[in-house]
């Protein structure tokens, strides 16, 4: 009984909450730094930044395909999300935890995606997609 108490206190407690988030970066990118403050407001926690020159192995172990990759890979709660994903959707993934699925990916950089927002220009029409066990769906269009 006291082992259950300690254990649902301490699942509570904001080191519990708050679980490991990683990015990792192709080294001196400026627009994965955008996205990565984005990311920290929106989750309010901090997120490791990691200078990585050799992302296409943890890409590879990832799953994650040469179509799906970009400039930078994160890992928030065991989820990966490869490139500008938005928010929304990374919290919408995250609560779901869908069988099948471990990351989400937008691939490229384009223009008005999240960390690529350019004032006075249009953003570009995105999609993205969700990888793992499932294969790679379309996960939202934006």
């Amino acid at each position: 009984m006291r082992k259950l108490i300690l254990a649902l206190a301490l699942a509570g407690t904001p080191a519990m909450v708050s679980a490991a988030a990683v990015l990792h970066r192709d080294p001196g990118c400026g627009c994965c730094m955008k996205w990565a403050a984005q990311v920290k407001a929106a989750f309010g926690r901090p997120l490791k930044v990691v200078d990585d020159s050799n992302r296409a192995a943890l890409q590879k172990k990832l799953g994650i395909s040469p179509a799906l990759q970009s400039c930078h890979t994160a890992i928030i709660d065991g989820i990966a999300f490869e490139g500008h994903v938005p928010i929304e959707d990374m919290k919408r993934i995250l609560a779901a935890k869908p069988k099948g699925v471990t990351g989400l990916a937008v691939g490229g950089m384009p223009l008005g995606s999240p960390g690529m927002e350019v004032p006075g220009q249009k953003p570009q029409s995105f999609v993205v997609y969700s990888f793992g066990a499932a294969g790679q769906k379309v996960y939202a269009r934006h």
